[in-house]
């Protein structure tokens, strides 16, 4: 019986504490397990799943998990056609969320996304210290120190997975007093009445698709135009929440403004909303409800006052390419709020941290990373001088921590004379490039602005990186003769 509530990692010092056990939280624990790093996991949470045990409202995500895609499911290829599950080595770990799934849709539904962390965490044995509730933090030489509900734990280095999981209003006369995102009552509430909802993102037109059926108006509007990248190559709006923008181009009962909100007032029968936009100039909307769509932001307790700088509203930790705070080293995040490193955004793409199909990859870089930092081996795989550019072709070809991390995660491979070729693994392309290192090559996969993609090889010679950009392909197969040659010529006289 004392097995059984035994609680893993009490009070006391590990090298590296994670917080959160969200999908950012258990992919840290999972990959920092595999090198061997001791660590500790807490939450407050009384089981894995994190937001997505109680987000989206609406119980549809926004990104996709192909049952049957043209890879194997045991395969690590197949982690491209399915967005939502954890990565492993193992192949009875991968493609979980898949498992859980009923058919009717590939956007799995909320409870098959925690069906699928939770059967992860427990299949492959993850601790964490749930309900545990993290409630400061300080400096104490060396070392950090977490205050928790259940003690204090001393660490090196501490990782938070906290997610963007605190609602934010921006600061509009009135706009606090309508209800956020969080608070929206069930869709059929809203029969045939006039609804205003503030913003034009994810959790917006979530709503506005969940209202379709029942609401006599819908009108959305925010300062920016509506993100609608299904129709390029990034990460942002998906199809399934196109449907009340083709609503809004057929004139039927949706409304997608380019304004700004200058005030919210509630009135005797409901709600007036004042905007002022480039397309009409100043309007008034008097509807019957309002509902405030404008995201989240991270909840970073007392870090900005030990000094991690922050932005984007205050909504964002500033942090390194491999997610470390710029302002307070030893300070590293985990999870969405990784979508707070850009990487070098040649096209202006920044990756896809912002959701489990990116940051899952960074979580095991990051780990990697850390081990280094505390001294910990890794080994790295030799390679002959011939099987460099079949091997960089085909990452570009199969690998998903590229094809997810378009333009910011490369595979790297090094030239030293000295030491040989080797594997460097998975880095994040804005750290090779800036590294003064060794004679290097790395490979990523890149989408330009019309939205092709093509691989790169960035090739260091002697300190100084070159770009050659390869050719594309209609069928993202980059492992032929058109790929293999010019690459070559990028290497010459380096292998």
């Amino acid at each position: 019986m004392a097995e059984l509530t035994r609680r893993p990692y009490p009070p006391g010092r590990y090298p590296v504490i994670v917080i959160g056990s969200g999908p950012g939280g258990l992919q840290m624990t999972y990959a920092l397990r595999r090198l061997g790093v001791p660590h500790a996991v807490l939450s407050a949470d009384a089981e894995p799943g994190g937001m997505f045990l109680r987000y989206p409202l609406f119980q549809r995500l926004n990104t996709w998990s192909k049952p049957f895609g043209p890879a194997d499911r045991a395969s690590r290829q197949y982690a491209w056609f399915d967005w939502n599950s954890l990565i492993a080595d193992e192949a009875p770990l991968r493609s979980l969320v898949p498992q859980f799934m009923d058919g009717s849709s590939y956007f799995p539904s909320r409870t098959e996304m925690a069906s699928g962390l939770a059967a992860f965490a427990t299949r492959a044995g993850l601790e964490v210290r749930y309900g545990c509730r993290w409630e400061g933090t300080r400096r104490d030489g060396a070392e950090f120190v977490l205050v928790t509900s259940d003690g204090e734990y001393r660490c090196r280095f501490a990782v938070f997975a906290v997610g963007m999981a605190e609602p934010w209003i921006p600061p509009i006369p009135g706009l606090d007093a309508a209800p956020h995102y969080v608070k929206v009552m069930p869709a059929r509430v809203y029969a045939g009445r006039r609804v205003f909802i503030v913003g034009k993102r994810n959790s917006a037109f979530e709503v506005a698709d969940a209202l379709l059926p029942w609401a006599r108006l819908i009108v959305l509007a925010s300062p920016r135009p509506p993100l609608l990248s299904v129709l390029a190559a990034g990460a942002g709006v998906r199809a399934k929440y196109l449907v009340p923008y083709e609503d809004h181009l057929l004139g039927g009962g949706v409304f997608v403004l380019e304004a700004s909100i200058d005030r919210v007032e509630r009135t005797a029968d409901g709600w007036r909303v004042s905007t002022s936009g480039t397309h009409g100039g100043a309007r008034t909307f008097d509807v019957d409800d309002v509902i405030v769509a404008t995201g989240f932001t991270s909840p970073l307790g007392d870090l900005p006052a030990l000094g991690v700088a922050t932005f984007y509203h205050d909504r964002l930790p500033r942090m390194n390419p491999f997610w470390e705070s710029t302002s307070l080293p030893g300070i590293f995040f985990a999870g969405t709020i990784t979508q707070g490193a850009f990487g070098i955004r040649k096209h202006g793409g920044a990756g896809n941290s912002a959701g489990v199909a990116g940051f899952r990859h960074n979580a095991g870089v990051l780990a990697v990373h850390l081990a280094d930092r505390l001294g910990v081996e890794m080994p790295r795989q030799t390679l002959r001088a011939e099987d460099v550019v079949p091997y960089l072709l085909a990452e570009a070809t199969h690998a998903p921590e590229l094809l997810n991390q378009k333009g910011y995660l490369a595979r790297v491979v090094s030239l030293d004379r000295a030491q040989g070729i080797r594997d460097e693994g998975i880095l994040p392309l804005a750290h090779f490039v800036d590294e003064a290192g060794a004679d290097a090559v790395a490979i990523v996969v890149e989408t330009d602005k019309d939205g092709q993609h093509h691989p790169t090889a960035y090739v260091r010679r002697g300190g100084q990186v070159t770009e050659h950009e390869l050719p594309g392909d209609s069928m993202l197969n980059y492992e032929g003769g058109a790929h293999r040659a010019p690459l070559h010529a990028a290497l010459g006289g380096l292998l």
